[in-house]
């Protein structure tokens, strides 16, 4: 990615689904683990809370898993084998090594620039402002691949919709073309450049 399109680029949180190809039974996990979750009447799915890292994973009695809160892959293999442990307690052996499948990633970072979100709003297309309630702006792009970005007035940025580093920084690189295209679309600057702190 191009050094000066975005700054500091850093993946909060990971969005992980995988299949143990076993049948649960929640209730018996539910009444046998710690830190669970479980109201049927409300979701089908149960919840466990891993402290570290610090994940939570939903399981399904058909065996279908998703974790989210991990920072990276790494993280989310932990956790899933934490997981696999809790399940041995309820007579659950699970005898595969569950292949993890990355469905969506979310990634902060700073443009370098401030956004005058007022005319964006009015410039860019697929956007959603309404400042009396949040500060942030949702733009949305389906090129170079479906994603959707935060704006904020300070530069702020966060990124979700993609499902690999590679993705983000190609939307990122985008969205920097976009909000570049948009400040220059008529007299006074859209976009104003941040100064450099003495």
């Amino acid at each position: 990615m191009a050094s000066d399109s975005m700054e500091n680029i850093k993946i909060v949180n990971l969005v992980i689904t995988t299949d143990l190809k076993h049948k649960l039974n929640l209730e018996k996990i539910a009444s046998i683990s710690k830190n669970i979750e479980y109201n049927p009447e409300e979701f089908p799915g149960l919840v466990m809370r891993i402290k570290e890292p610090k994940t939570a994973v939903l399981l399904f009695t058909s065996g279908k898993a998703v974790c989210t809160g991990a920072r990276n892959l790494a993280y989310a293999k932990e956790s899933m084998h934490k997981v696999i442990d809790e399940l041995k307690k309820a007579n659950i052996k699970i005898t595969i090594e569950p292949i993890l499948k990355i469905q969506n990633l979310v990634g902060t970072g700073e443009l370098g620039f401030e956004l005058n979100l007022n005319v964006l709003v009015m410039r860019l297309k697929n956007v959603e402002y309404e400042p009396e309630q949040f500060p942030g702006l949702v733009y949305k792009i389906k090129s170079p691949f479906s994603s959707s970005f935060l704006l904020f007035s300070n530069g702020k940025v966060v990124c979700t919709g993609t499902k690999s580093r590679e993705e983000m920084e190609e939307c990122l690189e985008q969205l920097v073309k976009n909000l570049k295209k948009a400040g220059k679309k008529s007299p006074g600057k859209t976009i104003r450049k941040k100064k450099a702190k003495k």
